[in-house]
């Protein structure tokens, strides 16, 4: 819808511009899907050293970053993460993958990009499921090891969910303020945890809260859960067992609980059952070197790991987890707990809209000190690198979080040009897309 702009801007750089445009929810996350880019990748015909440009959600910078990190067994690539869960989560990790039968992330590798660029001004258009489905994320985050942000998600919940994160027009001054806090606290807690364990050679991991039990049970459903809503589950079900473990008072368990039924989020599904517990724990102690390691607050904003749980604990927590869900809104079902169009970041939007994120890119540039020139916008997201707090160096994943002003793509397209190398880093910091001080590739 908005290929004339895009085209523009490298046209202005005299870039050559290939777009490799691709569809992935979770059950497009797969080989086939992997082997498309693959092919576009020969087709380009992309040097050595010349890197992907990968502009999308998690799903799209995962699989992408699969594809670069097999081709030639190791392909350069700049990663630009759109959706709540890309920007806190899959903007830290090094990990790339597909899923592979019905299991999560089965095939992959460990890759990172040249760069990741974060821009939070994506969260203005993002749609509210998938706010609330990256919500989730920054609820593990804090939940497990840092409370001040998990005092900040309780606050201002329905607010950031409902102005995407501070991004929306009219969005009050003190709920941006809290967003962006939450966002620089949830992202530097991110690089903490992760640095010194890209390769997950140590299994005990604070961040694989919530991810004991959701890597089947997210593809279990014929359409599948969200990861936000598949997370929540686990992490729900993982905080009652805590508190039937007195790891985690009446009170603290409430509250989590509480925080993810007022963020819409699923803490139940009726497929969460016993077989899948089991299913779920047969799994795991296999990725965990024979270990549970099921990591569970204790207390609120800190971290335990569980090791010596047997199937009758399980099974007498699952059975009293299900009895308080019947306190909550359906049962303890989320609202938009399943994958749909916009997961694939195919959302249409109308000339007005277009129209509209214009002006707010121009506006956001004029305010964030941005060079006269046109902005460009595609699939309906303007990036204006406004979070001064987020515009610092991530080294520890071998990329930069540097702030982008104007540059717009698609949740899910896979662009590459020729001399990227050299081109991106003129084509970042002037001109037409209203840079100042951008991204040095």
């Amino acid at each position: 819808m908005y290929g004339k702009q895009i085209e523009k801007y490298f046209e202005h750089y005299n870039l050559e511009l290939k777009v490799h445009k691709t569809k992935i929810g979770e059950k497009a996350k797969t080989i086939p899907t992997f082997l498309s880019i693959v092919d576009s990748m020969t087709e380009f015909g992309i040097y050595r050293k010349e890197p992907v440009l990968v502009v999308g959600g998690g799903l799209v910078t995962d699989v992408a970053g699969f594809a670069c990190a097999a081709y030639r067994r190791n392909t350069n690539f700049i990663r630009v993460p759109t959706t709540v869960i890309g920007l806190i989560d899959a903007s830290v990790s090094i990990k790339v993958a597909v899923n592979y039968g019905n299991y999560k992330n089965r095939l992959g590798a460990y890759h990172a990009p040249m760069h990741t660029f974060l821009d939070f001004t994506f969260l203005r258009t993002l749609p509210k499921a998938q706010i609330r489905n990256g919500f989730a994320e920054l609820i593990k985050i804090s939940s497990c090891s840092h409370l001040a942000t998990f005092d900040l998600l309780d606050k201002y919940c329905e607010e950031l969910i409902n102005t995407g994160f501070g991004r929306a027009d009219g969005a009050a001054d003190e709920v941006r303020d809290a967003a962006d806090k939450i966002n620089r606290e949830g992202i530097h807690e991110m690089l903490k945890l992760e640095t010194p364990n890209l390769h997950e050679i140590g299994l005990d991991r604070v961040i694989a809260y919530g991810h004991t039990w959701s890597p089947l049970h997210e593809l279990v459903p014929e359409t599948p859960l969200r990861h936000g809503h598949a997370i929540s589950i686990d992490m729900a079900y993982s905080a009652t067992l805590a508190n039937c473990r007195k790891l985690l008072s009446d009170a603290e368990h409430r509250r989590i609980l509480n925080l993810f039924s007022r963020a819409g989020l699923s803490m139940d599904h009726h497929q969460f059952d016993e077989e899948i517990l089991d299913k779920g724990t047969a799994a795991i102690l296999k990725t965990r070197d024979g270990k549970l390691r099921a990591a569970v607050p204790n207390p609120l904003g800190s971290c335990t790991f569980l090791n010596d749980v047997d199937h009758a604990e399980l099974t007498a927590a699952l059975r009293r987890h299900k009895e308080i869900m019947k306190d909550y809104p359906r049962n303890g079902e989320g609202l938009e707990a399943f994958v749909d169009a916009s997961d694939t970041g195919y959302t249409d939007n109308n000339q007005s809209e277009v129209e509209a994120l214009e002006t707010a890119a121009e506006e956001a540039g004029n305010l964030n000190g941005s060079m006269d020139g046109t902005k460009v916008v595609h699939g309906g997201h303007v990036i204006d690198g406004s979070v001064d707090g987020l515009n610092g160096h991530a080294d520890g994943v071998n990329g930069h979080a540097n702030g982008m002003n104007g540059h717009v793509k698609d949740d899910s397209d896979i662009i590459k040009e020729k001399k990227l190398a050299n081109g991106l880093a003129k084509g970042l910091t002037n001109g037409v897309n209203g840079f100042t001080n951008g991204a040095k590739a």
